[in-house]
């Protein structure tokens, strides 16, 4: 299963992890409010703490790979 899912018939589009209807924004939003992922993952129980996981870890070395 993909990470993230864009599918127009999902969230409009918006993208969502996989297998969920939950926007990665969500995620974003939480830890930038000051949140915990596991706050994030209790309210949030179709995403799995491996997705948050991984998805911190792309955008990690995505990040680091542009500021080269």
């Amino acid at each position: 299963m993909p990470l993230i899912v864009f599918d127009p018939e999902i969230m409009s589009g918006e993208p969502v992890f996989g297998g969920t209807r939950v926007p990665v924004k969500t995620l974003t939003d939480y830890l930038e409010g000051g949140e915990t992922i596991d706050a994030f993952l209790d309210d949030f129980p179709s995403v799995t703490r491996a997705q948050v996981t991984e998805f911190l870890e792309r955008a990690r070395e995505l990040l680091i790979a542009a500021a080269r």
